[in-house]
């Protein structure tokens, strides 16, 4: 990948809140006066890195004010612990939900941070019990816990992994349920739904989620979008991503500007039916 590298500065995400929040999300804050679509979701709809992320192209190529409530490495408890933002959705003419992974969120092994959702608090003691011979203390990320877990005792693993993909389910449904309104789901990722081996695997998000997970959600949604990357899309160069000299590395790993593009035109065009 290449980047546009900057020893001082990255790109300036203008934090703003809206109401009482107290997650600050990526700018400029919109009034909120007009008809708008609201999106929520991970880095991704964010746009960690992005000059202009998929929300902005939205809104550009549809004509109507979108408002980026996307946060990095967000969870599905991050919305629902926030009333404020709520309170953004539940006016939206559309929500565009990104399916978020099932590990950034709390469950009856283990707590996550209510905010940075990626970070790991602590193991219930259910958790203790069933993995007696770990030491807990040593994680700050969900994701890291689980590796562990995973090589040390895959069979003893996999439990967690059912509970957490049956806790996204019920907190999925939790939240669309409280959005309000018009609701579109958004899959972006390196794999699809469909590819049972990448769902159960610790690889790329959103973590665990399936077909037969999204397929519970119709009900209560206008449209899934799905974008699948391309490997040689997620591999090859990427241009126009802007980071400082430190943030490179993560920088790699993230999504780049051709993957959001593509985002866009198949959310636009999902949502001119729509508003």
């Amino acid at each position: 990948m290449s980047f546009a590298k900057m020893d001082t500065g990255g790109i300036d995400y203008a934090p703003c809140r809206y109401g009482k929040s107290r997650i600050a999300f990526r700018g400029p804050k919109k009034t909120l006066d007009d008809a708008y679509v609201a999106f929520i979701g991970g880095t991704e709809t964010y746009g960690k890195f992005i000059p202009v992320p998929f929300v902005a192209q939205v809104e550009e190529q549809l004509g109507m004010e979108c408002v980026n409530l996307g946060c990095v490495n967000a969870g599905i408890d991050a919305y629902l612990a926030e009333p404020a933002v709520l309170g953004v959705t539940q006016h939206a003419d559309v929500t565009v939900v990104q399916v978020m992974g099932a590990q950034n969120m709390s469950n009856r092994y283990y707590k996550v941070h209510p905010r940075r959702n990626d970070r790991f608090i602590g193991a219930s003691k259910m958790m203790q019990l069933v993995f007696n011979e770990v030491d807990f203390s040593e994680f700050h990320f969900n994701r890291h816990m689980l590796q562990t877990l995973q090589a040390r005792a895959p069979d003893r693993y996999a439990m967690v992994r059912e509970e957490l993909k049956m806790a996204w389910s019920a907190r999925m449904k939790l939240l669309l349920n409280t959005l309000g309104g018009k609701v579109v789901l958004l899959w972006v990722s390196e794999h699809s739904p469909d590819d049972e081996a990448a769902t159960a695997a610790l690889g790329h998000d959103p973590l665990f989620v399936d077909r037969a997970m999204l397929d519970e959600l119709l009900p209560l949604v206008q449209d899934i979008v799905e974008v699948v990357v391309a490997p040689e899309e997620a591999e090859g160069p990427v241009d126009e991503m802007v980071c400082t000299q430190m943030e490179e590395v993560a920088a790699k790993a993230m999504l780049g500007p051709k993957v959001h593009k593509d985002t866009a035109d198949a959310i636009t065009k999902a949502l001119h039916d729509l508003v």
